[in-house]
């Protein structure tokens, strides 16, 4: 009987003991990474190395055969838009509001070096001494990403171009020298200052040599004071004059927006316009 209780109690502070283990394991759940995209170390010998290019495919993109227009997202990386801006194409699709468009973030480096067009303002040039490879950055996106894009996914063809700040001064001026290369550009409050606005007060003579192949061009901007605004208005002017039927552009002012909030909202707007679920 001794032998007994003795076993019952060590059976007992076994049970003990082995309770507050499971509530720990419980309290302890394994974590697992959230996937939302790919990530790919592109090598480029326009640009002299490896480059980031972050993907993100429509839900059900591997059970298909569709192919998809593709948004190239500049300063696409990780830690830059790529996670916002993927985040509206996932909601349109979710939701249905949006046709479904796989997402290209290019990852920026030296963005002064690689989305601006050379300036030889003396103060620009010693604040930004690597500053104006635009072009190089445009033939890196040209020869090489939409190539590798265009060779991995299943891309239909349609393509646009999104950017703010100085990335919308790049989508700008490549609306402007090279109006061929995208379907539709997005430029969100463009740094039209840039250069001491020369861009925008030139954009007259870009579009003299414009097709008349269609094309659409958004452009917005926030309350980014009066120099801004009065680049902008220039560069609207030339659009006003230059008509081209195939063109298809507007300027929405978002004076409630400053040059920190205005992107997220114009990303979404310019979705729901370049990516319109077609009516029944």
């Amino acid at each position: 009987m001794i032998a007994l209780r003795r076993l019952l109690l060590a059976l007992g502070l076994v049970l003990a003991i082995g309770q507050p283990t499971a509530a720990l394991a419980q309290s302890h759940p394994v974590a697992t990474p959230i996937v939302i995209g790919q990530s790919y170390a592109l090598p480029s010998a326009i640009m002299g190395g490896m480059r980031e290019i972050n993907v993100w495919l429509p839900p059900g993109y591997d059970g298909r055969t569709t192919r998809y227009p593709v948004l190239y997202v500049l300063d696409g990386g990780q830690a830059q838009d790529f996670h916002h801006i993927s985040g509206l194409a996932q909601l349109g699709t979710v939701n249905g509001t949006t046709r479904d468009v796989i997402v290209i973030g290019i990852a920026s480096v030296d963005r002064r070096n690689e989305l601006a067009l050379p300036t030889d303002i003396a103060e620009l040039v010693a604040r930004y001494p690597t500053q104006g490879h635009s072009d190089q950055f445009r033939r890196f996106v040209a020869e090489e990403v939409m190539p590798f894009v265009d060779g991995h996914f299943r891309t239909d063809g349609e393509t646009a171009l999104m950017g703010e700040s100085l990335a919308g001064l790049f989508v700008v001026e490549t609306f402007l020298k090279e109006p061929q290369m995208f379907d539709a550009y997005v430029a969100v409050s463009p740094s039209l200052w840039w250069d001491g606005g020369r861009l925008a007060q030139q954009a007259g003579a870009h579009l003299r040599d414009h097709s008349n192949a269609p094309r659409t061009l958004i452009l917005t901007m926030g309350d980014e004071g009066e120099e801004a605004q009065a680049l902008m208005a220039i560069l609207t002017g030339h659009l006003q004059d230059h008509v081209l039927p195939g063109v298809t552009w507007e300027f929405q002012p978002r004076p409630a927006e400053s040059h920190a909030t205005i992107y997220h909202g114009a990303a979404l707007d310019a979705f729901r316009q370049l990516y319109a679920v077609p009516a029944a």
